[in-house]
C-alpha cells in the first residue's frame, strides 16, 4: 500500500476535537444513559493550555514504570487502608467520567512557513505542569507546552529547517528518529553536535525522507527528558488513501501509563462515521512493549517504521516496541463503542477498575 504525494500545507481531513465526543452513542453503549447520569462538564474536552511551570524545591527523579496508585478520592477509602475496594463503584465512576476533563492537549499541528523554498518550524523545549488524569499533575519537559509535542508535517523531498530553542534548566538536543539526515543534523551531543545549553537555539536542516510515520525526541539525558514528554510525531507525506488519521502514542514514564499524554479516564476517544477508513499511526516513546488491542474491528497493518511492508497483514492486537512506529487502516464497519487499550493488563486495569492505557473507538 503506497501513499500519494500531497502538499504539506494542506491539513488532512480530521473531525474537530470537539466532535470526538459522540455523547449519545457513548452513553447508550455503556448502558448509563439515565437522565443526568453524566454532566456536560464530565464529558467536556479542554482547549486550555498547560499552566506555567514552577520549579520544585527538590526535583523528583523516580521514573520507574509503575502504575500510579489510585487516590483516596478514587477508591473511596483513606490512603494506606487495607479495606477492600468497591471495584464496581470505582470502575463505574471512572467509566462514566470518560473522557474526563483535564488541562492541556497534545498533538496540535505545528505551524510552519516557507522561506526561500525551505519549510521552517520553531520548536521550544521547556518545563510545565501537565495534568495526566483529573487532579494528577506532574512535572513535564516538553515541546511547545504540550505532551506529546506538536505534529511536524512535511512532504517527502522537502527541505526542512527546525529552530530548537532550549528553555529547560539542562542541555538538550533533538534526534529525527527514522529520517535520513546529514550526520551533523542527527542530534546526538558530543558525537554529531554540541549540546544545546539552556537559553541557546540550534537550527536543524535536512531533506525530509523517507515518507511515513516518524518521531522526533530528545537524545540528551533521554531517559529523563523523553520520559517527561520531550517527544512528538514527524509525519512525512505522501500518504495513503483514508478518510481521517489518528495518533496512538504510548509513553510509560510521565505520570504513569499514557496514550497521547493522558491516562484513563482522561484519554480522548477516537470517533468515526460508519464505513470510514481511519489511518492509525502507532508510536512507542516509552521504555516497555505495549500491545495495542482493538475490540470488534480489524487493524490492516501496512507499514513499519515508515517503510511499507512487503506483505501487509491483519490483526486485532499489534505489539509496539519502544522506538517502533506502525501504520494501520481500520475500516469502521461496525457501530458501537469499541474498547482500545494496551493488552498488558496491568497497564490498563487493576483492582480499582480501568486506568492508564485505555481509550475507545466510537463508530456511529
Amino acid at each position: 500500500m503506497e501513499d500519494e504525494p500531497t502538499n504539506a500545507n494542506v491539513s488532512e481531513p480530521s473531525d474537530d476535537r470537539s466532535d470526538r465526543i459522540a455523547r449519545r452513542v457513548l452513553l447508550a453503549n455503556l448502558g448509563i444513559a439515565t437522565a443526568g447520569a453524566l454532566t456536560v462538564a464530565g464529558l467536556g474536552l479542554t482547549g486550555r493550555s498547560a499552566v506555567a511551570y514552577q520549579a520544585p524545591a527538590s526535583p523528583v527523579h523516580n521514573h520507574s514504570a509503575t502504575t500510579t496508585a489510585p487516590s483516596a478520592a478514587a477508591t473511596g477509602k483513606p490512603l494506606g487502608s487495607t479495606a477492600p475496594i468497591d471495584h464496581d463503584a470505582v470502575h463505574k465512576a471512572a467509566t462514566t467520567a470518560f473522557p474526563a476533563k483535564t488541562q492541556g492537549q497534545g498533538l496540535q499541528e505545528l505551524e510552519s512557513r516557507v522561506v526561500g523554498g525551505v519549510r521552517e518550524f520553531d520548536l521550544v523545549a521547556g518545563k510545565l505542569r501537565w495534568e495526566v488524569t483529573p487532579g494528577n499533575f506532574v512535572d513535564a519537559e516538553a515541546y511547545n507546552g504540550q505532551v506529546p509535542g506538536p505534529i511536524i508535517r512535511v512532504a517527502e523531498g522537502e527541505r526542512v529547517r527546525v529552530r530548537v530553542k532550549n528553555q529547560l534548566d539542562d542541555s538538550t538536543a533533538v534526534h529525527w528518529h527514522g529520517q535520513r539526515v546529514p550526520n551533523s543534523m542527527d542530534g546526538v551531543p558530543f558525537i554529531t553536535q554540541p549540546p544545546i545549553t539552556p537559553g541557546e537555539t540550534f537550527t536543524y536542516e535536512f531533506t525530509a525522507g523517507p515518507f511515513g510515520s516518524h518521531m522526533y525526541h530528545s537524545h540528551h539525558n533521554a531517559t529523563e527528558q523523553v520520559g517527561r514528554g520531550s517527544l512528538g510525531p514527524l509525519i512525512v507525506s505522501p500518504r495513503d488513501k483514508y478518510d481521517k488519521e489518528e495518533f496512538f502514542i504510548f509513553n510509560d514514564s510521565l505520570g504513569g501509563l499514557t496514550i497521547n499524554g493522558k491516562g484513563f479516564p482522561a484519554t480522548f476517544p477516537y470517533t468515526a462515521k460508519l464505513g470510514q477508513r481511519i489511518r492509525f499511526r502507532f508510536m512507542n516513546e516509552g521504555t516497555m512493549i505495549h500491545p495495542a488491542h482493538l475490540h470488534g474491528l480489524t487493524l490492516e497493518v501496512f507499514a513499519r517504521d515508515g517503510y511499507p511492508l512487503p506483505a501487509p497483514f491483519k490483526c486485532d492486537t499489534l505489539n509496539v516496541a519502544p522506538g517502533e512506529r506502525w501504520d494501520a487502516i481500520v475500516v469502521a464497519d461496525a457501530p458501537g463503542v469499541w474498547a482500545f487499550h494496551c493488552h498488558i493488563l496491568t497497564h490498563a486495569e487493576g483492582n480499582a477498575g480501568m486506568f492508564g492505557m485505555v481509550t475507545a473507538l466510537i463508530v456511529s
